[in-house]
């Protein structure tokens, strides 16, 4: 693999790295899903937009191997990634996405923002099967946000985790904005 200067891994190289570890579609759509709502955040936040997109393609490289092991999820993909020569805040922030199961704890706004963007996927997900197209270009702001206060519908998906945009500045309702502007972009590529 080849180290790209700033963040150790071209984007090829990690969405074929991906597609070696993955071979579940859905979860390849939901890391696609969270690179692109990373790219967003970044942008609003003039953070770098490669990096940040890059913490979310790779977030869940480590799924199919941890599974259901909250003690190791994000742990293993920092171990594959730093063998590779990626970037340390790269791998930093995969691990903090995990920390309630790691014992460790969100600080910055590269923690929260993948946090949010990778919990908000499932919810926006959830919400455009509810219509009878099943596109995300049927879901309304609105949508997301009542279904977020309906404690049964998807709820596996954690509302504190969406929550935690609030932490880094974003209203709710700006962040769900956000959220489908940049899934719309990909929906083809998610199949939504």
């Amino acid at each position: 693999m080849s180290i790209d200067s700033t963040s150790g891994i071209t984007r090829d190289e990690a969405l074929e790295c991906l597609k070696a570890h993955l071979k579940n579609e859905k979860l390849i759509s939901h890391c696609l899903a969270t690179e692109a709502i990373m790219r967003a955040l970044a942008q609003k936040f003039e953070e770098d937009q490669e990096i940040w997109g890059l913490a979310g393609l790779l977030h869940d490289l480590d799924y199919e191997i941890t599974g259901e092991d909250p003690s190791r999820h994000g742990e293993e993909t920092a171990r594959l990634l730093e063998a590779q020569g990626v970037l340390p805040a790269i791998t930093d922030v995969i691990k903090k996405h995990n920390a309630e199961g790691l014992g460790l704890e969100r600080s910055t706004v590269f923690e929260h923002a993948l946090t949010c963007a990778e919990t908000i996927t499932g919810m926006v997900v959830a919400t455009a099967l509810v219509y009878p197209d099943k596109k995300i270009s049927s879901v309304k702001t609105k949508s997301v946000t009542k279904r977020m206060k309906t404690p049964h519908f998807a709820r596996a998906i954690s509302r504190a985790r969406i929550l935690e945009c609030e932490k880094i500045g974003i209203p709710l309702n700006d962040f769900v904005v956000l959220s489908l502007g940049a899934m719309s972009e990909i929906a083809e590529e998610i199949g939504l």
